[in-house]
This record gives C-alpha cells, sequence and structure tokens, in this order.
C-alpha cells in the first residue's frame, strides 16, 4: 500500500505531523477525522530513487531471516494471531526489501492463503527446507516450535559456512596480492631497471634477461593479456553453470588434496544437521531426503544422496547405501545404523552433527596452519626471486670494478 504524509491540528491547537499506510488519501483523512484532528493536510510520500532502481535496493541476508523467525516463533508462543504477527514483524523490519515482502506474505494470508503457500513464492528467500518445515509446523500446530528449530539451523548453517569461507579468505586474498605485487613490478618498476642496464651495456643474467624479456612482453600485449584473462574466466562460468561443468568441478573439488578432506567434513555436517531438522519436524524420511539432496551445495553429494533416497524407497536401511559412497566415513554410516536400529535417529543425526561442526572448526585450524608458511614462502619466493634478479646485474657490476 502507498505510504502518506500528514499535517493536522489537534483540538488544542497543536499541529501534528506524521506518516501512514493506507490505501488512499481520503482513508488518511477518515482515520484522522476520527481521532480528533483537524485542518488535516495530506500528500503522498514521495519514493526513494533506490524503488526505481531494483540493484540499488537492498537484498535479504540469511541473518534477517534468522532474527524474522526468532521473533516470529516469540510472537506464535505468545499467542498473538498470524496476521497481527506479520504486520509487526514488517513495520519493524529495517531492511525495505524484506519488510515490502513480509506485507505481501501478510496480504497472502488475508487472502485466504497458508503461511506456507505465501512463503513458497518467494524460492529466493525462502527455500524448500524452510517451506517444508513450516507446512510440517502448521499441520501438526507447532508453528513456534519449528520456527524456533528453523532458526537454530540457519544460524548453525551461516556458522559453518563462514568457516568455510574463512579458510578460503586467506590463499586467495594471498594470491590476489602475489599477482598484483609481480604486476606492479613487472610495469612500473622493471623498466626503470631496464634502462640503467641498457646504458650499462654488456650481457645481462639470464635470470634478469628473462625478467626483462617478461616486462617488456606484459608493456606491449597488456591489452591481450588483460583481454585474455577475461575471456578465460567469462569461459569458466559458463562451463561452470552447465551441468557435466559443476559436476567436474565439484568432484574435483573433494579430490583435492587440501580442502577435500575439509569439503567432505562440511558436507557431512549440513547433510545430517538438516535431515535431523527435517525428521525432528516431522517430515517424512524420503521428502526429506529429496529437500536435503537439493540443498546439498555438492553435486556430487547430491547424486549420492538421491541414490540413498532410491534404495529406501525400495526397502534398505538408510545405512546400506550410505555405506556404498565414498563421502561418508565408516563412523557416520555405523551411528546412522544404530539410530535407525534404536529408533532415535534424529537424534543421531543431531549428535553426529555437533561432532563434524567441531571437526570442520580443527580442520580449518589446521588448513591455514599448514598454510600460512607455504603461502608467505611462495610470496616471498616469487618477490624476492624478482629482486635479486633485477640487482644481479649490479652486483656483477660492482665485483668486476672490485
Amino acid at each position: 500500500m502507498p505510504i502518506f504524509l500528514w499535517e493536522a491540528t489537534t483540538r488544542k491547537g497543536d499541529v501534528k505531523k506524521g506518516e501512514i499506510d493506507v490505501p488512499d488519501a481520503n482513508a488518511v483523512r477518515t482515520q484522522l477525522r476520527r481521532q480528533g484532528y483537524k485542518e488535516i493536510k495530506v500528500k503522498a510520500k514521495p519514493k526513494d530513487l533506490a524503488e526505481y532502481l531494483p540493484f540499488l535496493q537492498p537484498g535479504v541476508k540469511e541473518k534477517d531471516v534468522v532474527v524474522f523467525c526468532r521473533i516470529f516463533a516469540t510472537m506464535i508462543n505468545a499467542g498473538l494471531p498470524l496476521i497481527q504477527c506479520l504486520q509487526l514483524l514488517a513495520d519493524q523490519e529495517q531492511n525495505k526489501t524484506f519488510a515490502k515482502i513480509i506485507t505481501k506474505i501478510k496480504e497472502d494470508i488475508e487472502g485466504g492463503s497458508s503461511l506456507f503457500e505465501a512463503l513458497k513464492k518467494y524460492p529466493e528467500i525462502f527455500d524448500d527446507l524452510f517451506v517444508n518445515l513450516v507446512a510440517a509446523g502448521e499441520a501438526g500446530g507447532i508453528l513456534d516450535t519449528i520456527l524456533n528449530r528453523l532458526s537454530a539451523y540457519m544460524e548453525k548453517a551461516m556458522k559453518l559456512k563462514s568457516k568455510v569461507k574463512g579458510a578460503m579468505t586467506y590463499p586467495i586474498s594471498v594470491l590476489v596480492i602475489s599477482v598484483g605485487v609481480v604486476t606492479l613490478l613487472l610495469l612500473k618498476v622493471i623498466p626503470v631497471f631496464q634502462k640503467m642496464f641498457e646504458s650499462m651495456g654488456g650481457t645481462l643474467p639470464v635470470p634478469t634477461q628473462i625478467l626483462v624479456n617478461a616486462s617488456q612482453f606484459m608493456q606491449d600485449y597488456y591489452i591481450v593479456m588483460g583481454g585474455t584473462v577475461a575471456a578465460a574466466i567469462f569461459a569458466f562460468k559458463r562451463f561452470a553453470a552447465t551441468e557435466k561443468g559443476t559436476w567436474m568441478i565439484d568432484r574435483t573439488a573433494l579430490k583435492a588434496p587440501v580442502f577435500g578432506p575439509l569439503l567432505k567434513k562440511v558436507a557431512v555436517a549440513k547433510f545430517t544437521r538438516t535431515l535431523s531438522t527435517m525428521m525432528s519436524s516431522g517430515v517424512p524420511i524420503l521428502e526429506g531426503l529429496n529437500i536435503v539432496s537439493k540443498t546439498a551445495g555438492n553435486k556430487v553429494v547430491e547424486a549420492a544422496l538421491i541414490k540413498v533416497r532410491q534404495s529406501i524407497s525400495e526397502g534398505k536401511t538408510i545405512a546400506e547405501p550410505l555405506q556404498e559412497t565414498d563421502i561418508f566415513p565408516s563412523m557416520v554410516v555405523q551411528m546412522i545404523a544404530v539410530g535407525e536400529a534404536t529408533g532415535a535417529l534424529d537424534q543421531m543425526l543431531a549428535k553426529i552433527a555437533d561432532f563434524y561442526d567441531e571437526e570442520v572448526d580443527a580442520a580449518v585450524e589446521a588448513m591455514t596452519a599448514l598454510l600460512e608458511p607455504f603461502m608467505m614462502v611462495f610470496l616471498g619466493g616469487v618477490v624476492g626471486g624478482m629482486i635479486v634478479a633485477m640487482y644481479l646485474p649490479i652486483f656483477q657490476m660492482a665485483s668486476v670494478v672490485g
């Protein structure tokens, strides 16, 4: 609904101003007259530039959804009606984009839709896991419990994601710095030394000559090199967007010497945490595995979970097909088998997830400790080697003079 700015006079003669969200200007005047105001002036609130340019509008972050879940669960548990909860959430939401979406969800429910049907219209914010758990909560009358579980699950998933991002940030940043330093040296520093070397005459040492040639090549063809790099990045993104490309990249990532074991532990933690949350919320295991496979984030893991689901639909236990994959360790499979046998699979999956969260922590620390000296040696070797190559002719000249 549009927002209107109003200015009116009270019975005592005081001037009051404000803004109100109603269908039209007549509704503003009617509402204010009922409150005893007079000399009412109303005008539509001008829209922000961001409302005309979608790319300027703030995106909805995962943290916003977590806070939404927490407060929503508290309100439902306190006995507030669903429509009133959503109105309050929309009013207090600072993210304007998310506030508009919550308002639209409220309007859909007022129009007769259920909550999960209204949420389903925004898959970029509320994924299949979220929507299905809300549907289970509505059907079972435990919506507040489900929302609390969802917020707890999302918080742990955010922590897991941040750990992986933190592990990737260090080597990528060092690599970017290395490329930047080498490029700067080749384009700005080496040409100065090259002129000095030419004035000296004589034959340059092999390392220096290689460095000079590389600098000359980059100066002559930097546009071609930049275009080649841009084309390679574009081609890689196009290839990664295909099903075959995604499969090859995901499989290579899982087999990588350093990152592979970490990614497998992340996959196990995410799988067990998600399936535990769904099963404890009353979602059938086959439906839960279908959703878990879609949210795996890795095509190889997704294919393995699809096979697991197919095997279970044929009457096998969940542990049997998991044993056939090379992603889930035997300890995980045995614990799941025990959980199935005792009828406490959701609790066992939660324990496995907690254990692997700690394993991911330890793996990230170990990887960081391993990469730090390696990256420092790499950066020092590249830059130091270039500096030594630049000064070799000067050292030679000094020895000849001596």
